[in-house]
């Protein structure tokens, strides 16, 4: 059974950084393209980053240069660094899995997904 479990939301002023993870189980890592999307009630999901397995990385224009996705493939943990955060980017972040072999982009689905955690921010 896969499993994406993310952590290290929670609430920061603006122009504050947090770090976020997603512990991956049940997949085989390394063969899966992983990303971050973000949602706000109301709203629809939008792809944040993205990191192929080949260690590609995408970004959406509003967060390139403030944030940073990596990968530990021996830990099965994706990252996002997150730094001069903005009140536009609070919301509800989750993590995403796809299979290496399909379109992995900011505008695609993924075939797994994590349950998400909140992200608020004050100004």
């Amino acid at each position: 059974q896969v499993q994406l479990v993310e952590s290290g939301g929670g609430s920061v002023q603006a122009g504050g950084s947090l770090r976020l993870s997603c512990a991956a189980s049940g997949l085989t890592y390394n063969m899966y393209c992983m990303g971050w999307f973000r949602q706000v009630p109301g709203k629809e999901r939008e792809g944040v980053a993205r990191i192929s397995t080949t260690e590609n990385t995408l970004y959406r224009d509003s967060v390139r240069g403030r944030f940073t996705i990596s990968r530990d493939n021996a830990k099965k943990t994706l990252y996002l660094q997150m730094n001069n955060l903005k009140p536009e980017d609070a919301a509800n972040y989750y993590c995403a899995a796809t299979v290496g072999w399909k379109y992995c982009g900011l505008d695609s689905g993924a075939d797994y997904w994590g349950k998400g955690t909140l992200v608020t921010i004050s100004s």
